[in-house]
């Protein structure tokens, strides 16, 4: 996919240019997404009371909010490169907040794990974020890009720890019961997710030069099935056959489907362990998302910097580091028995965590341009299997949380090795090794357009 005109720069209060627009609209959609995704996960305390559920039940129903999202992510990866980014996220913003406003109806555990798997589809926001920010930036700051745009997404697994514990306390203010206060709580992002949709519609494009659509009539753009190469079955097939592709399957596996059962478990943990309220223990679990303000961010940061030296080798090196400090730093998190060392260890934890989620997006730009949306939801997918697989550990009734989380702990290390299978040919080295110097040199003159 040739996409011309990326912006070379970041420029954070520009609104007039697409790609900033598109920066500014993947991010903030991703954020409300994710509001929408894990809700409900600081009020489980309260809904675990009112429908009678057991640690089996929780876990089941933490599994299936993260399960479907595996399918729907390797689907719309490969619906980006077809219809584009844009029509991809309004339609999914807006049919993703049906569920999310209809998971007050269930009143017994089948009815609410339905509704959590049908809400989990909002997930696959996350790879068009990555896929719209890798269109839209140049090589010498893409790591950058992806890396905020979806930091700044995640962020939204924090704010939602923060403010529907708060939204559900105003409700009881106003003499609603906690058995509808919950309810009616999801009400609140699931209106935001459809007004946001059709904002995405309305004021975001495709690519720096228009939509996809245009830019393929006019020829700007190969078609979709030109000589047979582009079809979706096409570039979902050379994704697949690529290992690099399911070795970063594993990476992003350890780092983002960490994140997500961090965001699941966080306050139900700190509720029941440390004996904290409701309230208290969403401020706290809240904290670890808030990381994303500027963790995930680094990752990328550095991993541009590690590219700037090293070539792409640089940033494979960089994503093996952050993702065995990750593992390492999670194994010390599942030992702290006093508050005030598990909240600090939790805030280093999830600093690497975020970081190796950056870095993963830092590299998947480069596997494979022709089928970038392919690759990139095979490897965000990955996040989701290993949110899955995580899950089973936190469902057991045999098993504590500090044991899965300290097992958790170790799978990571281990898969942090799977960051050095991805390798690249010297030609594909120097050819971008020599697009990144022209992107960076062009800071100073072909990006002044873009301020």
């Amino acid at each position: 996919m040739n996409i011309r005109h990326k912006a070379n720069r970041i420029r954070l209060f520009n609104f007039s240019t697409p790609q900033m627009r598109a920066f500014h609209f993947s991010w903030f959609a991703f954020h409300i997404c994710f509001f929408g995704w894990f809700g409900i996960a600081p009020l489980m305390a309260v809904v675990r009371d009112d429908l009678g559920l057991t640690k089996t039940q929780v876990g089941n129903t933490i599994i299936a909010s993260v399960a479907i999202t595996v399918l729907v992510r390797l689907i719309i990866g490969v619906l980006c490169d077809r219809i584009g980014p844009r029509l991809a996220y309004s339609w999914l913003l807006v049919l993703g907040s049906l569920p999310v406003m209809s998971i007050g109806f269930a009143n017994n555990f089948e009815t609410f794990l339905l509704a959590r798997l049908a809400i989990g589809a909002i997930g696959a926001s996350f790879v068009i974020t990555q896929y719209h920010t890798s269109i839209m930036f140049a090589p010498n700051v893409v790591g950058t890009a992806n890396a905020t745009s979806a930091g700044w997404g995640n962020l939204g697994g924090g704010t939602t720890q923060i403010l529907m514990p708060l939204i559900f306390s105003g409700l009881l203010m106003l003499g609603v019961s906690e058995t509808l206060g919950w309810r009616l709580a999801m009400v609140v992002p699931g209106i935001v997710m459809f007004f946001t949709g059709i904002g995405y519609y309305l004021f975001t494009q495709d690519a720096p030069d228009g939509n996809f659509k245009e830019l393929r009539a006019t020829e700007q753009l190969e078609a979709s099935n030109e000589d047979g190469r582009n079809t979706p079955r096409n570039t979902f097939a050379i994704a697949c056959r690529d290992i690099r592709v399911w070795a970063l399957f594993v990476v992003y596996a350890a780092c983002f489907g960490v994140e997500l059962t961090i965001n699941n478990i966080a306050a139900i943990y700190y509720f029941d362990y440390f004996d904290l309220s409701l309230a208290t223990a969403g401020l706290i679990a809240g904290l670890f998302g808030l990381m994303n303000i500027f963790a995930r961010t680094m990752g990328g940061v550095f991993s541009d910097l590690f590219a700037r030296n090293n070539g792409l080798k640089g940033r494979v090196r960089w994503l093996f580091i952050a993702l065995l400090c990750e593992g390492v730093a999670l194994m010390f998190f599942s030992q702290m028995h006093v508050l005030a060392l598990a909240i600090g260890i939790m805030l280093v934890f999830s600093l690497f965590v975020q970081m190796a989620e950056g870095a993963t997006f830092g590299v998947v730009p480069f596997i494979n341009k022709r089928a970038l949306g392919a690759v990139a939801g095979i490897v965000g997918a990955g996040g989701n299997a290993g949110a899955v697989a995580a899950g089973f550990l936190f469902r057991s009734e045999s098993l504590t949380y500090q044991q899965g989380l300290f097992y958790l702990g170790i799978a990571v290390v281990i898969a942090s090795l799977c960051a050095l299978v991805v390798r690249f040919s010297p030609a594909v080295e120097a050819e971008e090794a020599e697009a990144y110097r022209e992107a960076a040199m062009g800071q100073d003159g072909a990006s002044l357009s873009l301020r």
